[in-house]
């Protein structure tokens, strides 16, 4: 199996990045990205239904092109992979946002200001993900049983998080918030979106510069389980990558739409925690058994669904009236 292998052309790939980045700039320069404000419940539902739809679009233009270049069954697959490989990303993605909370919590982040943490969160994991999955396509090319060392770090990860899913994370005594307190200038005032100030002629850093390192910490560690995840459907780089990318895009709508309601899907960790265990075991028997990706798309989709459903279900309370 040659990891590098891809059923996208050099065109393809300058398609997809020149989209990403008109996205990027359109949000950032058009739709007021650049400008404080709360976002509302219904500006975060209308982002999220557009990167939805355009992810879902893109699926079927992808199936549309390989179906007249590489056939029906080629089509069929890649369209199945991009799927499978957009839904782990995005079910994973929801376990970012109760992160996000309680980084902005913690650090008292007015909501006005969140918006604009977030889109350089995003600019930086577009970053960090491109490397890593070239990284990764390019290991899995030269090492094929990097994939088992893949599954077996999938399947503790499912593990360690199924035992620890009610665990909040300590995000105000990270190692990286002491790091930066001991060797950066830090202004601890009020200095509104400002990532740096200046103060008698010195450079000094503020709390929103802490709170954004550490939602480039926090997305580089998730992404450490939801790439190789990917890995799992399928090793065309190009598939990983916009299945990715598309997930990553939406990341910032779907907070908002999810952050007064985040603690309605408490038990959502525990789906997603069985979600990389059978990513992880599906990875280790692949010598003896190949899961179809029809299967482990079911699977994850029931597992996801079966986690919200039942975190409406228990942690809905009777009106004491």
């Amino acid at each position: 199996m040659n990891g590098l292998e891809s059923i996208a052309s050099g065109p393809m790939w300058a398609a997809f990045v020149g989209f990403v980045l008109v996205m990027l700039a359109l949000d950032l320069f058009v739709f007021g990205g650049n400008k404080a404000h709360k976002v509302t419940i219904k500006e975060a539902g209308i982002w999220s239904l557009v990167w939805v739809s355009m992810a879902l679009l893109f699926n079927a233009g992808l199936w549309w092109y390989l179906k007249d270049t590489a056939g029906e069954a080629v089509a069929d697959q890649k369209a199945l992979e991009f799927f499978s490989g957009y839904l782990i990303e995005k079910a994973l993605s929801v376990d970012n946002v109760f992160v996000f909370l309680l980084i902005f919590s913690a650090f008292q982040v007015p909501a006005q200001y969140q918006r604009r943490v977030l889109i350089y969160g995003v600019l930086g994991a577009i970053v960090m993900r491109a490397i890593m999955i070239g990284a990764g396509a390019w290991v899995i090319s030269e090492f094929s049983w990097v994939l088992y060392v893949f599954g077996a770090f999938l399947l503790y990860t499912g593990l360690r998080m199924m035992v620890a899913a009610d665990k909040e994370p300590d995000v105000v005594n990270n190692p990286v918030i002491r790091f930066a307190r001991r060797h950066m200038r830090l202004d601890d005032g009020d200095h509104g979106e400002k990532f740096f100030v200046m103060k008698n002629g010195l450079r000094y850093a503020t709390p929103l510069l802490l709170v954004l390192m550490l939602i480039e910490v926090t997305d580089l560690i998730f992404a450490v389980d939801s790439i190789p995840a990917i890995f799992a459907i399928t090793t065309d780089p190009f598939i990983v990558f916009t299945s990715n990318l598309f997930a990553i895009l939406g990341l910032r709508a779907l907070y908002f739409l999810l952050v007064d309601v985040a603690d309605r899907f408490h038990l959502l960790k525990y789906g997603l925690a069985m979600v990389l265990t059978f990513i992880g075991t599906k990875m280790l028997i692949m010598p003896w058994y190949h899961v179809p990706v029809q299967a482990s798309l079911l699977v994850i989709a029931v597992l996801i669904g079966a986690s919200c459903v039942a975190s409406l279900v228990v942690s809905r309370k009777p009106d004491p009236k």
